[in-house]
């Protein structure tokens, strides 16, 4: 009996709720395909139906084996070595320097020596005969020379040695070259095809493993850091920012695409706690191609000149940007224009304020600086500027060097040095192993350099960890360190292996 009444119940329970469920709707008709997110017209967002729509470009699973077996054979681990060598360093002694000169020589307490190094890095081979792209400063001797023993190890445990065939330290790569035939390599993608979020693979050696693949997106592009400022005087950056975990030892190895394709050289880290922490950077391929090429034909780089003077530090140009009238404060101010550059005959004048280079917005010369690296002298572009809070444009045709208004500066040097200057010779600087440098012709007795032990013959090479290769940039740290305690670092080509330290201190009074 009980069951009874309890079936009962619940058919009763049953028929209610479906009759409920009946009448609601009868009242309150329910409508069909209803679009939670609409536009005004009631209508879909037109990117939310087109990623969703079935004709559209789904992003469906992403296949990395691929590129990652096409491109690992390509890639090298690159060991170089530096021998034991003695470099000057500061006298500290001076006070006592007859007496110890009189004992132990002239140079006893000049002298340091520096240990044995030894380095890592990556490399991609391009050719099939050989032609290895890599950074410079992973062949770097940590300073304006090379590494006196390079060895390139291939995927396959082959070595080789590897011959420099020229680098850039303004955009940080170098080519190398060794002698081998039929050999694995990639082929130039196109960086500027890159998209934020696209698939991207970092291959090298890192740390102290073998041949690594990681993956990880484009998480931005165009990006500057600044870092290339430590071996250039003119450094070029627009770097491919990452989150592919890269690590000391990956430098020089290749950015790929999912197609297996080069898009960009890895180059540095964010790393606050000395290895990787999220972010890793990549030159873009499209630079690449114009400085390995033109380092492979020419053993230099033909760079091209828009010609002006512009600040390096971002906020002091940002303060100069917006003085002039630009309230964003985004641009590049010009400090000066040298006669006879590109900039110029173009009708730019000092003060302006360039805004966009071939419609690319620059917000700071090392951004300007990055849109016409792949451009060579005769290349034409349209820059942008703000005068008087107007806009105009104009076409620049770019040229081989800055332009010439360096004569009054060159004067003022050799007068606050006390010395003849002249920019070393491009062949003699080969001659010297050296990437280039100023030559003291002639020390001026009662000047700044007579108060040294600087020899006529010297030739400076760096000044305060700056590296210099004309009287020009010479001139450039000589502005910007006085009044200070100031060394010039150089060498006798006399005595080649030895680098020589100079102190001196530069007073505001002087001529």
């Amino acid at each position: 009996m009980k069951i009874k009444q309890i079936l009962s119940v619940m058919g009763i329970s049953a028929a209610t709720a479906v009759a409920s469920v009946f009448l609601y709707h009868q009242i309150f008709p329910v409508k069909k395909d209803i679009i939670l997110q609409t536009t005004s017209d009631g209508k879909a967002p037109v990117n939310y139906a087109g990623f969703f729509d079935s004709g559209s470009d789904y992003p469906g699973p992403v296949d990395l084996t691929k590129a990652a077996n096409a491109a690992v054979p390509a890639v090298v681990h690159i060991k170089t070595k530096i021998p034991a060598r003695r470099i000057s360093s500061p006298n500290r002694f001076q006070q006592f320097d007859d007496l110890f000169e009189r004992f132990f020589g002239e140079d006893f307490f000049n002298f340091r020596i520096q240990p044995e190094q030894r380095a890592s890095g990556s490399g991609v081979i391009i050719s099939e005969d050989g032609y290895i792209i890599t950074n410079n400063h992973v062949i770097s001797d940590g300073g304006e020379g090379v590494a006196d023993e390079i060895t390139v190890t291939l995927h396959n445990k082959k070595t080789y040695k590897a011959k420099v065939i020229g680098r850039d330290p303004s955009t940080d790569l170098a080519v190398l070259k060794i002698d081998a035939s039929n050999l694995p390599f990639l082929v130039y993608g196109n960086s500027d095809n890159l998209k934020l979020g696209q698939w991207v693979l970092a291959i090298g050696y890192p740390l102290t493993l073998e041949t690594t693949v990681t993956a990880g997106i484009v998480s931005a592009k165009g990006r500057s850091l600044g870092i290339n400022t430590r071996q250039s005087r003119t450094p070029i950056e627009s770097f491919i920012q990452t989150d592919a975990a890269v690590n000391q030892g990956n430098s020089g190895g290749p950015l790929v695409n999912t197609e297996g394709e080069l898009v960009g050289i890895n180059t540095a880290i964010y790393a606050p706690t000395g290895t990787y922490a999220g972010y890793s950077f990549a030159i873009p391929v499209n630079i690449v191609k114009k400085i390995v090429n033109d380092l492979i034909q020419y053993g230099d780089v033909k760079r091209g000149f828009i010609g002006i003077s512009y600040s390096s530090n971002e906020n002091e140009n940002e303060q100069l940007v917006k003085q002039a009238g630009v309230t964003d404060g985004l641009g590049v101010y010009v400090l000066a224009v040298p006669s006879g550059g590109a900039a110029a005959q173009a009708g730019i004048k000092k003060g302006d304020v360039i805004t966009k280079v071939n419609g690319n917005p620059v917000s700071s010369g090392l951004e300007m600086s990055a849109q016409i690296a792949s451009l060579k002298p005769g290349d034409k572009v349209n820059v942008t500027y703000i005068r008087n809070k107007k806009e105009y444009t104009t076409t620049v045709t770019l040229k081989e060097s800055a332009g010439k208004t360096y004569a009054l500066a060159i004067n003022t040097i050799n007068e606050i040095l006390g010395a003849e200057l002249e920019t070393l010779d491009k062949k003699k600087a080969q001659q010297y192993g050296i990437e280039g440098g100023v030559l003291v012709k002639k020390i001026k007795s009662g000047g700044a350099f007579s108060k040294t032990r600087m020899q006529e013959g010297f030739v400076i090479t760096g000044v305060n960890d700056n590296e210099i290769s004309s009287v020009e940039e010479l001139t450039e740290a000589i502005r910007k360190a006085r009044p200070s305690s100031v060394y010039f670092e150089g060498i006798y080509p006399e005595a080649p292996g030895a680098i020589y330290r100079y102190p001196l201190i530069l007073e505001d009074d002087e001529p």
